[in-house]
């Protein structure tokens, strides 16, 4: 059996990653998401697989969609990693109300177009 993993099953992987992000925080306002460390955890966790799984699509792949911030999605994950404590929430939140759903909106895209 092969065990190669297709950029497709990434894909799949960072769609529902970001899915999840997105229906935990869709009347979410910025103070209540500062109030909720356990919220804050598990955004910070998804976005930190959303870069993991990012990274290991094909580079033919990413060269096909330039149009996704790859650096900034794997800069993120830095941030979260390496400054855990210090991560501007704003940055967190900015990213989970206008940057999560356009990704998840070019994803899909790109799904429904290789479908057909």
């Amino acid at each position: 059996m092969d065990n190669k993993k297709t950029d497709q099953y990434y894909i799949d992987k960072i769609i529902t990653d970001l899915t999840f992000i997105r229906t935990h925080t869709e009347s979410l306002s910025k103070s209540k998401l500062e109030e909720d460390e356990i919220l804050v955890d598990s955004i910070m966790f998804r976005l930190i697989q959303v870069a993991e799984n990012s990274e290991k699509l094909t580079e033919k792949f990413k060269k096909t969609y330039p149009s996704i911030p790859w650096r900034a999605i794997k800069g993120l994950r830095n941030r979260i990693v390496h400054e855990y404590g210090n991560v501007d929430l704003t940055i967190v939140y900015d990213t989970v109300k206008k940057d999560i759903p356009e990704l998840i909106g070019i994803l899909e895209g790109i799904c429904r177009c290789k479908k057909e």
